[in-house]
């Protein structure tokens, strides 16, 4: 989808500001590590808010869209600054038990901006909170040139931490050492973001570097979908399964990540192994899937679980004819069962 990059004069009088992204890479090399401020990648939906400072809030999603009434818990922002009128940049999550963003949650909240008897409802059982990390725009004038420190040093000076939001630190160089705590904390990654960077409206941006912590594991191979197109008579994707309580839990399908050598080969292991019996228990619900004996054991790698184990943004690493099946990971943890 395309992201306006130009900037418009809304009706109370705030630049309508598309938000900044950034690009996919690594960790600055040490040399330049002591130029990037280093903030927490979130696991939520990204939000401009404007404050006109009349007593109103208005929140937009990354495509423009007005999501303000999807949440109700949002709304004493509006006053939170005066008559101050301010364009601040920010994420939505929904935290679960741990603390930690979950956008499997997140996903019950989204989408009731025009239903607000639903979007309260929902409120009441999974309450969001706002993590705030930019100013764009501040007491009449645009802060979209101010380098990275500046906007900053003004979005500290608002103390904007209430009972649904929170300007949480950033800490500048000491990039590897936060990229291991987000890791060992079960967080999405880091946002790595350069000192001297002006805010580029809708740009994906090389000034923000952002990092997603992947984790890996051994899976066992039960299923697989035919392929199509280019594809057909190959799998297009693996369906996969982690021991949990004695049994084969299916905990997801892998579609990327192999050459056109290694799904040849994949190919020829699934025909030799096929079965009518679904080896998952419970069978999951995967339309066209076909069923193979569970003795072939792969690598996957992955992002994060969701809250019932199901493996998020999973992709294959390889083979590991080294393993048996029995051998084969760890069982899902029991939180997860």
């Amino acid at each position: 989808m395309a992201v306006r990059t130009d900037v418009h004069i809304s009706p109370v009088t705030l630049p309508l500001i598309p938000p900044m992204l950034a690009t996919p890479g690594t960790l600055p090399p040490p040399a330049a590590d002591a130029r990037f401020a280093y903030e927490t990648k979130q696991d939520g939906q990204r939000a401009v808010i404007y404050l006109p400072g009349d007593g109103t809030v208005v929140l937009r999603a990354r495509s423009g869209q007005d999501i303000t009434g999807a949440y109700p818990e949002l709304r004493p922002l509006a006053t939170a600054l005066g008559a101050t009128r301010a364009v601040l940049d920010g994420e939505v999550l929904a935290l679960d038990e741990r603390g930690r963003a979950s956008f499997q949650l997140l996903q019950s909240r989204m989408g009731l901006a025009h239903s607000p008897e639903r979007a309260a409802r929902r409120a009441a059982v999974v309450p969001v909170h706002l993590v705030l990390f930019d100013v764009m725009h501040l007491a009449g004038r645009s802060l979209i040139r101010v380098p990275y420190t500046g906007r900053r040093e003004a979005l500290l000076d608002l103390a904007l931490d209430g009972p649904a939001w929170s300007t949480p630190a950033a800490i500048t160089g000491h990039g590897a050492q936060a990229l291991r705590a987000t890791l060992h904390h079960g967080l999405e990654g880091l946002v790595c973001k350069r000192l001297d960077s002006v805010y580029e409206p809708g740009v994906r941006s090389r000034a923000w570097i952002k990092i997603r912590n992947m984790r890996s594991e051994d899976v066992l191979v039960g299923g697989w979908l035919p392929g199509k197109g280019r594809l057909t008579g190959l799998p297009g994707a693996v369906l996969v399964g982690q021991r949990a309580a004695g049994r084969l839990r299916y905990v997801g399908g892998v579609g990327t990540g192999w050459s056109e050598a290694e799904r040849a080969e994949l190919a020829a292991l699934l025909r030799a192994g096929a079965t009518d019996v679904c080896p998952f228990d419970p069978a999951p619900a995967v339309p066209g899937a076909r069923w193979v004996v569970p003795r072939l054991v792969g690598e996957v790698r992955y992002s994060t679980r969701t809250r019932d184990g199901m493996l998020r943004q999973p992709s294959w690493l390889r083979l590991r004819p080294d393993l048996a099946p029995e051998e084969a990971a760890a069982d899902i943890p029991e939180d997860l069962v």
